[in-house]
Protein backbone atom coordinates (compact mmCIF):
# COMPACT_ATOMS: atom_id res chain seq x y z
CA UNK A 1 0.00 0.00 0.00
CA UNK A 2 1.34 3.42 -0.95
CA UNK A 3 1.66 5.97 1.81
CA UNK A 4 -1.50 8.01 2.14
CA UNK A 5 -1.23 11.29 4.02
CA UNK A 6 -4.05 12.84 6.00
CA UNK A 7 -4.29 15.98 8.05
CA UNK A 8 -6.39 18.08 10.38
CA UNK A 9 -7.23 21.77 10.51
CA UNK A 10 -8.56 23.32 13.70
CA UNK A 11 -9.17 26.81 15.05
CA UNK A 12 -8.65 26.63 18.80
CA UNK A 13 -9.12 28.79 21.87
CA UNK A 14 -8.19 26.58 24.80
CA UNK A 15 -5.52 26.09 27.47
CA UNK A 16 -2.13 24.99 26.14
CA UNK A 17 -2.52 21.56 27.76
CA UNK A 18 -5.73 20.89 25.82
CA UNK A 19 -4.23 22.14 22.56
CA UNK A 20 -1.14 19.98 22.87
CA UNK A 21 -2.98 16.84 24.00
CA UNK A 22 -5.27 17.23 20.97
CA UNK A 23 -2.27 17.62 18.68
CA UNK A 24 -0.28 14.81 20.29
CA UNK A 25 -3.17 12.35 20.09
CA UNK A 26 -3.60 12.89 16.36
CA UNK A 27 0.13 12.76 15.67
CA UNK A 28 0.09 9.41 17.49
CA UNK A 29 -2.88 8.37 15.33
CA UNK A 30 -0.86 8.99 12.17
CA UNK A 31 -1.69 12.51 11.05
CA UNK A 32 0.89 13.79 8.60
CA UNK A 33 0.05 17.45 9.07
CA UNK A 34 -1.78 19.53 11.67
CA UNK A 35 -2.84 23.04 10.70
CA UNK A 36 -3.57 24.78 14.01
CA UNK A 37 -4.98 28.30 14.10
CA UNK A 38 -4.81 29.72 17.62
CA UNK A 39 -7.81 32.00 18.07
CA UNK A 40 -6.00 33.88 20.85
CA UNK A 41 -2.42 34.39 22.03
CA UNK A 42 -1.08 31.13 23.46
CA UNK A 43 2.73 31.26 23.47
CA UNK A 44 3.23 27.90 25.21
CA UNK A 45 1.13 26.04 22.66
CA UNK A 46 2.52 28.10 19.77
CA UNK A 47 6.16 27.44 20.59
CA UNK A 48 5.64 23.71 21.12
CA UNK A 49 3.67 23.29 17.89
CA UNK A 50 6.09 25.48 15.93
CA UNK A 51 8.96 23.21 16.91
CA UNK A 52 7.21 20.04 15.71
CA UNK A 53 7.92 19.16 12.06
CA UNK A 54 4.39 17.94 11.36
CA UNK A 55 2.61 21.01 12.75
CA UNK A 56 1.81 24.30 11.05
CA UNK A 57 0.68 26.82 13.64
CA UNK A 58 -0.68 30.36 13.22
CA UNK A 59 -1.75 32.86 15.86
CA UNK A 60 -4.81 34.76 14.68
CA UNK A 61 -3.78 38.10 16.13
CA UNK A 62 -4.19 41.64 14.81
CA UNK A 63 -1.41 41.17 12.27
CA UNK A 64 -3.05 38.02 10.93
CA UNK A 65 -6.44 39.67 10.50
CA UNK A 66 -4.91 42.80 8.98
CA UNK A 67 -3.49 40.51 6.28
CA UNK A 68 -6.68 38.52 5.79
CA UNK A 69 -9.33 41.17 6.28
CA UNK A 70 -11.39 42.21 9.28
CA UNK A 71 -11.67 39.68 12.09
CA UNK A 72 -14.90 37.75 11.68
CA UNK A 73 -17.22 38.19 14.65
CA UNK A 74 -18.57 34.66 15.01
CA UNK A 75 -16.13 31.92 15.90
CA UNK A 76 -17.98 29.55 13.54
CA UNK A 77 -17.15 31.90 10.66
CA UNK A 78 -13.51 32.07 11.75
CA UNK A 79 -13.36 28.28 11.87
CA UNK A 80 -14.72 27.95 8.33
CA UNK A 81 -12.44 30.67 6.98
CA UNK A 82 -9.33 29.10 8.49
CA UNK A 83 -10.33 25.60 7.38
CA UNK A 84 -10.70 26.88 3.81
CA UNK A 85 -7.41 28.75 4.11
CA UNK A 86 -5.60 25.56 5.12
CA UNK A 87 -7.30 23.57 2.35
CA UNK A 88 -6.20 26.07 -0.28
CA UNK A 89 -2.54 25.94 0.74
CA UNK A 90 -0.13 23.83 -1.28
CA UNK A 91 -1.44 20.33 -0.67
CA UNK A 92 0.68 18.47 1.89
CA UNK A 93 -1.91 15.74 2.49
CA UNK A 94 -4.32 13.64 0.43
CA UNK A 95 -7.27 14.12 2.79
CA UNK A 96 -8.08 16.99 5.17
CA UNK A 97 -10.69 17.26 7.92
CA UNK A 98 -11.75 20.15 10.14
CA UNK A 99 -12.37 19.15 13.76
CA UNK A 100 -12.40 20.91 17.13
CA UNK A 101 -10.06 20.61 20.11
CA UNK A 102 -12.54 18.38 21.96
CA UNK A 103 -12.92 15.94 19.05
CA UNK A 104 -10.71 12.91 18.43
CA UNK A 105 -10.59 10.53 15.47
CA UNK A 106 -10.90 6.90 16.59
CA UNK A 107 -9.92 4.01 14.32
CA UNK A 108 -8.79 0.53 15.29
CA UNK A 109 -7.57 -0.19 11.73
CA UNK A 110 -5.90 3.18 11.32
CA UNK A 111 -7.25 6.36 9.75
CA UNK A 112 -4.95 6.22 6.73
CA UNK A 113 -5.80 2.60 5.99
CA UNK A 114 -9.54 3.33 6.02
CA UNK A 115 -9.14 6.39 3.79
CA UNK A 116 -7.01 4.37 1.35
CA UNK A 117 -9.94 2.01 0.78
CA UNK A 118 -12.29 4.78 -0.39
CA UNK A 119 -12.96 4.63 -4.16
CA UNK A 120 -10.94 7.14 -6.17
CA UNK A 121 -14.03 8.93 -7.47
CA UNK A 122 -15.34 9.64 -3.94
CA UNK A 123 -14.43 13.17 -2.91
CA UNK A 124 -15.55 13.28 0.71
CA UNK A 125 -16.48 11.02 3.63
CA UNK A 126 -18.51 11.89 6.71
CA UNK A 127 -17.22 10.78 10.11
CA UNK A 128 -20.12 10.45 12.55
CA UNK A 129 -19.67 11.35 16.22
CA UNK A 130 -19.92 9.45 19.44
CA UNK A 131 -20.44 11.64 22.50
CA UNK A 132 -18.52 11.23 25.74
CA UNK A 133 -20.25 10.58 29.01
CA UNK A 134 -19.12 12.95 31.73
CA UNK A 135 -16.65 11.02 33.83
CA UNK A 136 -13.18 9.60 33.28
CA UNK A 137 -13.32 10.13 29.51
CA UNK A 138 -13.47 6.45 28.56
CA UNK A 139 -17.23 5.94 28.01
CA UNK A 140 -19.12 7.11 24.92
CA UNK A 141 -22.66 6.93 23.64
CA UNK A 142 -22.67 5.79 20.02
CA UNK A 143 -24.34 7.58 17.14
CA UNK A 144 -27.89 6.39 16.41
CA UNK A 145 -28.61 6.63 12.66
CA UNK A 146 -31.71 8.51 11.62
CA UNK A 147 -34.72 6.27 11.18
CA UNK A 148 -38.23 5.50 12.35
CA UNK A 149 -37.09 3.92 15.63
CA UNK A 150 -34.60 6.54 16.79
CA UNK A 151 -37.02 8.78 18.68
CA UNK A 152 -38.53 5.85 20.60
CA UNK A 153 -35.10 4.52 21.50
CA UNK A 154 -33.91 7.92 22.75
CA UNK A 155 -37.02 8.21 24.95
CA UNK A 156 -36.14 4.84 26.51
CA UNK A 157 -32.59 5.94 27.19
CA UNK A 158 -33.54 9.33 28.63
CA UNK A 159 -37.07 9.06 30.08
CA UNK A 160 -37.39 12.70 31.18
CA UNK A 161 -35.64 14.59 28.39
CA UNK A 162 -35.45 12.11 25.51
CA UNK A 163 -38.34 13.81 23.72
CA UNK A 164 -36.21 16.94 23.33
CA UNK A 165 -32.65 15.71 22.69
CA UNK A 166 -32.07 14.74 19.09
CA UNK A 167 -30.36 11.39 18.85
CA UNK A 168 -29.57 11.61 22.57
CA UNK A 169 -26.67 14.01 21.91
CA UNK A 170 -26.20 17.49 23.34
CA UNK A 171 -23.99 18.47 20.45
CA UNK A 172 -23.97 17.85 16.72
CA UNK A 173 -25.00 14.63 15.02
CA UNK A 174 -23.74 15.81 11.63
CA UNK A 175 -20.17 14.78 12.28
CA UNK A 176 -17.23 16.14 10.32
CA UNK A 177 -16.07 15.71 6.73
CA UNK A 178 -12.83 14.32 5.34
CA UNK A 179 -12.30 15.98 1.92
CA UNK A 180 -9.83 15.01 -0.80
CA UNK A 181 -7.35 17.79 -1.41
CA UNK A 182 -6.42 19.47 -4.71
CA UNK A 183 -10.06 20.18 -5.66
CA UNK A 184 -10.58 23.52 -7.38
CA UNK A 185 -12.78 26.31 -5.99
CA UNK A 186 -13.35 24.46 -2.73
CA UNK A 187 -14.31 25.86 0.66
CA UNK A 188 -14.78 24.05 3.93
CA UNK A 189 -17.48 24.73 6.46
CA UNK A 190 -17.84 23.19 9.89
CA UNK A 191 -19.91 20.19 8.80
CA UNK A 192 -19.82 20.38 5.00
CA UNK A 193 -17.67 21.31 2.00
CA UNK A 194 -18.52 23.04 -1.27
CA UNK A 195 -17.14 23.42 -4.78
CA UNK A 196 -18.51 26.75 -5.82
CA UNK A 197 -22.09 26.70 -4.58
CA UNK A 198 -22.47 22.94 -4.85
CA UNK A 199 -22.13 20.71 -1.80
CA UNK A 200 -19.50 18.03 -2.30
CA UNK A 201 -21.23 14.62 -2.12
CA UNK A 202 -19.89 12.35 0.58
CA UNK A 203 -20.08 8.84 1.93
CA UNK A 204 -22.72 9.34 4.62
CA UNK A 205 -21.12 7.36 7.45
CA UNK A 206 -17.62 6.08 6.82
CA UNK A 207 -17.17 2.76 8.61
CA UNK A 208 -14.00 2.25 10.60
CA UNK A 209 -13.51 5.81 11.87
CA UNK A 210 -15.51 7.52 14.62
CA UNK A 211 -15.32 11.03 16.03
CA UNK A 212 -15.07 10.94 19.82
CA UNK A 213 -16.55 14.20 21.06
CA UNK A 214 -15.78 15.26 24.63
CA UNK A 215 -18.55 17.86 24.74
CA UNK A 216 -19.18 17.70 28.49
CA UNK A 217 -16.17 16.48 30.48
CA UNK A 218 -17.64 17.24 33.91
CA UNK A 219 -20.63 19.10 35.31
CA UNK A 220 -18.32 21.96 36.28
CA UNK A 221 -16.80 22.10 32.80
CA UNK A 222 -20.20 21.93 31.09
CA UNK A 223 -21.78 24.57 33.34
CA UNK A 224 -18.78 26.88 32.90
CA UNK A 225 -19.27 26.73 29.11
CA UNK A 226 -23.06 26.69 29.19
CA UNK A 227 -23.74 30.43 28.99
CA UNK A 228 -21.42 30.96 26.04
CA UNK A 229 -22.89 28.01 24.17
CA UNK A 230 -26.41 29.26 24.89
CA UNK A 231 -25.67 32.72 23.55
CA UNK A 232 -23.08 32.08 20.85
CA UNK A 233 -22.31 28.40 20.41
CA UNK A 234 -23.97 25.05 19.86
CA UNK A 235 -27.07 25.94 21.92
CA UNK A 236 -27.57 29.38 20.39
CA UNK A 237 -30.94 30.69 19.32
CA UNK A 238 -32.00 30.06 15.74
CA UNK A 239 -30.78 26.48 15.37
CA UNK A 240 -33.29 23.84 14.30
CA UNK A 241 -35.43 21.95 16.82
CA UNK A 242 -34.90 18.24 17.41
CA UNK A 243 -38.13 17.55 15.48
CA UNK A 244 -40.84 19.73 13.90
CA UNK A 245 -42.34 22.15 16.40
CA UNK A 246 -45.85 21.00 15.52
CA UNK A 247 -44.81 17.61 16.93
CA UNK A 248 -43.53 19.15 20.15
CA UNK A 249 -39.95 19.73 19.08
CA UNK A 250 -37.66 22.22 20.79
CA UNK A 251 -34.23 23.55 19.92
CA UNK A 252 -31.55 23.12 22.56
CA UNK A 253 -31.77 26.87 23.16
CA UNK A 254 -35.50 26.61 23.81
CA UNK A 255 -35.09 23.56 26.02
CA UNK A 256 -32.38 25.02 28.23
CA UNK A 257 -34.12 28.39 28.45
CA UNK A 258 -37.29 26.62 29.61
CA UNK A 259 -35.44 24.45 32.16
CA UNK A 260 -33.55 27.41 33.55
CA UNK A 261 -36.66 29.59 33.76
CA UNK A 262 -38.68 26.92 35.57
CA UNK A 263 -36.05 25.16 37.70
CA UNK A 264 -32.86 27.22 37.62
CA UNK A 265 -29.44 25.65 38.03
CA UNK A 266 -30.93 22.64 39.82
CA UNK A 267 -32.95 21.86 36.69
CA UNK A 268 -29.89 22.11 34.48
CA UNK A 269 -28.06 19.75 36.82
CA UNK A 270 -30.94 17.25 36.68
CA UNK A 271 -30.82 17.37 32.89
CA UNK A 272 -27.06 16.86 32.93
CA UNK A 273 -27.28 13.94 35.32
CA UNK A 274 -29.79 12.10 33.13
CA UNK A 275 -28.27 12.76 29.71
CA UNK A 276 -24.54 13.24 30.30
CA UNK A 277 -23.30 11.83 33.60
CA UNK A 278 -21.25 8.62 33.47
CA UNK A 279 -23.35 6.52 35.82
CA UNK A 280 -23.71 2.73 36.04
CA UNK A 281 -27.39 3.16 35.20
CA UNK A 282 -26.79 5.09 31.97
CA UNK A 283 -23.97 2.74 30.96
CA UNK A 284 -26.33 -0.19 31.46
CA UNK A 285 -29.11 1.40 29.41
CA UNK A 286 -26.75 2.23 26.58
CA UNK A 287 -25.11 -1.18 26.68
CA UNK A 288 -28.46 -2.97 26.52
CA UNK A 289 -29.03 -1.37 23.13
CA UNK A 290 -25.46 -1.81 21.84
CA UNK A 291 -24.78 1.91 22.17
CA UNK A 292 -21.96 1.96 24.74
CA UNK A 293 -18.35 2.16 23.60
CA UNK A 294 -15.33 2.20 25.90
CA UNK A 295 -12.17 3.86 24.60
CA UNK A 296 -9.11 5.18 26.45
CA UNK A 297 -7.56 8.00 24.43
CA UNK A 298 -4.33 7.95 26.51
CA UNK A 299 -3.94 11.69 26.02
CA UNK A 300 -1.25 12.18 28.65
CA UNK A 301 0.83 9.36 27.16
CA UNK A 302 0.57 10.94 23.71
CA UNK A 303 1.49 14.33 25.16
CA UNK A 304 4.61 12.91 26.82
CA UNK A 305 5.62 11.18 23.57
CA UNK A 306 5.29 14.11 21.18
CA UNK A 307 5.92 17.13 23.42
CA UNK A 308 8.18 15.70 26.14
CA UNK A 309 10.00 18.95 26.92
CA UNK A 310 6.99 21.22 27.35
CA UNK A 311 6.26 22.45 30.87
CA UNK A 312 2.54 22.95 31.50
Amino acid sequence: MSVLKWGIVSTIKAPARDVLRFAAYHLQAGAHRLFIYLDDENPTAFNALKAHPKCRVTTCDGTFWAKHGQRLEKHQARQSANATRAYQRRAEVDWLIHIDVDEFLISEQGVGRILWQIPADTLAARIRPMEALSGDGTAYKKFIPSGPDREQLVRKLYPTYGDYVKGGFLSHLAGKLFVRTKLDNTRLQIHNAFQGKTAIPAIDQLQGIDLAHAHAKTWEDWHANYRYRLNHGSYRDGLAPNKPRERGGLSMHDLFTMIEREEGTAGLRAFFDEVCADTPDLRARLNSHGLLRLVDLNLDQALATHFPDVTL
